[in-house]
């Protein structure tokens, strides 16, 4: 097939104009290694006057996403807009009713609506293609569906958020606390619009959903994620946790137990001289372990305008090829639905407790861990000149409902200041 790949282009912020100036500057490697030219014919943003660093006057303009999704000389139509809902889901609706593909950065609009969107396209004879949807650059969902696809799933497991990254390491190498760090990665544009997306999880918590419904066959189940964001980890977490030889890490964790689809998103302890302890700044990593491969580490950058933008277009070229695959590596009507199921693997955990300085205060809370069968590995209290002093426990391995269980009666105690902090400490 020699005629071109023509493509019509939803959104023109950082990634869509990366697009574009991977499509004009290398248009010869691209129709070399695809085999026919791969073309823009027409894009769509709010603003069609913004400098945006590209040239975009050789293409034609719609104003409606949705008219762009129809055009019919457009074959792939990519989504780059954002949102669950809105102009993002009209649109790609329309272009799969209108029959052409789709490639998505979308991670909000798969994790709500993958499932149904995903039967529509099959039914329609279309593909979606997300790759730049989860960890950036990071090749993870072809991994998955294609080269481990000879493998049992058992765990998948990573740094998926890039932000979060950067403020929690930015907090252990310089020692500022969370909301000099938070407002520094403000400044610095790390944030979205509304900063509860990536520091409260649910950013990381849809490609999370996402990586779920391809490792273990079910429907994506946003809803079945556990999010636990990391505004809670202070400075003082970050310096205890390294005394102890680990480090802090928003950590998403997926994996298919007999009780049912776990999925958690969360701030974990993870060992300093493991390679998720030693992940840097905003970068991503994903750890995939299956039966026949052992465990695969993928690591690179998360998100910025090359490495998301080439991960487009890595659709793009495999559409190009002609290699077509369901949404989810199979076909949509035969994932499972997700049974959720709450955190039940026994892990260790990291507690900090704020106690008042008063004989027997430490007792009493190890009276209620034994209570509840949980048995203490080491403890270090602090130097203090306040009437309250923070207490660091490491348990033996205990499930979360036991701890929780443990925790609110240690809450309920009158020599316990605050509500103590927990944090699992997960195997890598």
């Amino acid at each position: 097939m020699n005629s071109p790949l023509r493509l019509g282009i939803a959104g023109l912020g950082t990634v869509g104009a990366g697009v574009v100036k991977i499509v004009r500057q290398k248009a010869n490697l691209l129709a070399a290694r695809a085999g026919r030219p791969v073309v823009i014919t027409a894009v769509s943003a709010r603003s069609r006057d913004k400098d945006r660093g590209v040239n975009i006057s050789d293409y034609a303009w719609e104003d409606d996403p949705v008219a762009l999704a129809r055009r019919a000389d457009v074959d792939v139509f990519i989504e780059l807009m954002g949102g669950s809902d809105g102009p993002a889901k009209a649109a790609t609706e329309a272009a799969i009713a209108a029959g052409k593909d789709v490639v998505t950065a979308n991670k909000a609009l798969l994790a709500h609506h993958g499932q149904e969107l995903a039967e529509a396209a099959e039914a329609a004879d279309c593909v979606i293609r997300f790759e730049a949807a989860v960890a950036g650059g990071i090749p993870v969902v072809k991994a998955l569906t294609e080269g481990l696809a000879g493998n049992d799933i058992s765990r998948v497991m990573g740094v998926m958020n890039g932000t979060c990254n950067y403020i929690l390491t930015r907090m252990q190498s310089s020692g500022l606390p969370y909301d000099v760090v938070f407002e520094e990665a403000n400044q610095l544009g790390y944030l979205e619009a509304d900063p509860t997306l990536d520091v409260g999880g649910i950013d990381a918590g849809h490609k999370l959903a996402l990586l779920a419904a391809i490792a273990f066959g079910t429907r994506v189940n946003f809803a079945g994620v556990t999010l636990e964001g990391i505004e809670r980890v202070t400075i003082e977490d970050i310096n205890h946790a390294a005394d102890m030889g680990f480090r802090i890490k928003l950590l998403g964790v997926c994996q298919m137990t007999g009780r049912g689809l776990e999925q958690r998103m969360s701030p974990c302890l993870v060992p300093a001289s493991s390679p998720l302890g030693q992940l840097e700044g905003g970068t991503n990593m994903v750890v995939l372990e299956g039966d026949n491969v052992e465990q695969i580490v993928l690591r690179g950058p998360g998100a910025g305008m090359g490495p998301t933008a080439s991960a487009v277009m890595g659709d793009v070229m495999d559409i190009a090829r002609g290699f077509r695959l369901p949404c989810f590596g199979q076909p949509a009507a035969g994932l499972a639905p997700a049974k959720p199921a709450r955190t039940t693997t026994p892990a260790p955990y990291y507690l900090r407790i704020g106690l008042e300085d008063k004989p027997g205060a430490l007792a009493k809370v190890a009276m209620v861990l034994g209570e509840a069968g949980i048995s203490i590995d080491r403890m270090r209290q602090y130097q203090h000149e306040e009437a309250t002093a923070p207490v660091l426990i490491m348990t033996h391995k205990a499930t979360r409902d036991a701890l929780e269980a443990a925790l609110a009666d240690i809450t309920r105690l009158d020599v316990v200041d605050g509500t103590p902090v927990a944090l699992r400490i997960e195997a890598t």
